[in-house]
């Protein structure tokens, strides 16, 4: 089974109105802690007592808030290694398009790739560029769409 199956089989447990309040009060504490200083340690305490703290780099503080706010906010989180590299299958799973439609948009050079042996990999920058230029093309068109209806005088 590929790391990617992995991740997408792993459920988090539902999260409690406790546990959003505990994960929406640490983001805080978190943040303000990065806006105030340029570093920053956590002191994990246990029911059996306080261990030492741990300092941790800003970048991975700035981290760990972003993903317990994703997390109160109900929000599903991934966690991909920047250089993972996608198959065109998980490439248009991820993309919620078809696999020949991922080939077309290869072939179009529209998507990066590299080609290993006979396969072709997509590197997940790229891939998230790509997603970025698709969605900015459809909010462009709908928004063109609706200044369309606008100058028809058509109210929705």
């Amino acid at each position: 089974m590929r790391s990617l199956e992995k991740t997408r089989q792993v459920v988090p447990p539902p999260m409690s109105a406790k546990d959003i309040e505990m994960a929406r009060v640490a983001q805080r504490c978190i943040m303000e802690a990065l806006d105030h200083s340029r570093a920053a340690s956590i002191t994990l305490t246990t029911e059996t007592g306080e261990h030492p703290s741990v300092d941790l780099p800003p970048a991975a503080l700035k981290l760990i808030g972003q993903l317990l706010g994703a997390l109160s906010e109900g929000r599903p989180v991934s966690l991909v290694p920047s250089n993972q590299e996608f198959s065109t299958v998980e490439a248009a799973n991820f993309l919620n398009v078809s696999r020949p439609f991922v080939i077309k948009e290869i072939e179009a050079h529209r998507l990066a790739h590299r080609m290993v042996g006979t396969h072709r990999r997509i590197a997940f920058e790229d891939l998230l560029a790509y997603a970025r230029q698709m969605r900015a093309q459809q909010e462009g068109a709908l928004e063109r769409m609706a200044e369309n209806a606008r100058e028809l005088g058509l109210d929705y």
